[in-house]
């Protein structure tokens, strides 16, 4: 017989700049399957500024890439008891948002970003938590088909949304993108989309672009 147990657990996140009353932006980013934050954070050099703060969750669960020693990534779940697994990660990253607004001023615009598989992940964040949050980006990843229809509706209806992804992707194969497209129209949301040439990969390039975009609206604000 299968039972339950609820327990304290310790996890990281890496920050890129300096939470303070100076920052203007968070950018929530989520790594792909088998990185890990400390790394993956780098990429966001390019746009990180003192009025941008970069903060990246990592993966609850970690593993060797090859065997059992060497190099070490993480994810963010597998196949196995996968509520379970959705249910905690949406706990832990609503602790880490919510320790580091706590250390921003009130009005503060935030974009949330998700990369591969972190791309499902910061759409189920998006969708089936109460955080706010102005804009969503899907670096090379789509929105996961089990996302409540309704609350996701509802939750991104007046939120900036943009599917980034390279043209040389070999995850994000046209199948998938008519998957992605069939997943949105079914939440009502049209993703405004960005491509470049590349595969499944972050372009600093790109990221600039994309961090220069104005933000449509300005939603957040702590009471």
């Amino acid at each position: 017989m299968e039972k339950r147990i609820s327990f304290k657990f310790n996890a990281r996140y890496e920050i890129l700049g300096t939470p303070s009353e100076d920052v203007e932006e968070l950018w929530f980013v989520c790594h792909g399957h088998g990185q890990l934050a400390k790394y993956f954070i780098r990429k966001f050099d390019a746009i990180a500024s003192p009025k941008r703060l970069i903060v990246a969750p990592e993966g609850l669960f970690r593993y060797y890439l090859q065997g059992f020693a060497g190099r070490v990534g993480a994810t963010w779940m597998t196949k196995e008891d996968r509520v379970s697994d959705i249910g905690n990660y949406i706990t832990y990253l609503s602790a880490v948002y919510n320790e580091v607004t706590s250390q921003l001023k009130k009005d503060l615009k935030i974009t949330f970003f998700g990369f591969s598989q972190g791309a499902a992940t910061i759409s189920r964040l998006a969708t089936m938590s109460d955080l706010s949050f102005d804009r969503l980006v899907l670096w090379a990843g789509i929105f996961p088909p089990d996302l409540p229809p309704l609350q996701s509706t509802d939750r991104l209806k007046d939120k900036q949304c943009f599917l980034v992804y390279g043209l040389q992707d070999e995850f994000l194969t046209e199948a998938r993108i008519k998957e992605q497209e069939s997943i949105a129209e079914q939440i009502q949301i049209t993703p405004e989309s960005i491509t470049f040439e590349g595969k499944h990969e972050l372009s600093s390039e790109v990221l600039e672009s994309l961090a220069e975009i104005p933000y449509r609206h300005q939603l957040y604000f702590r009471a």
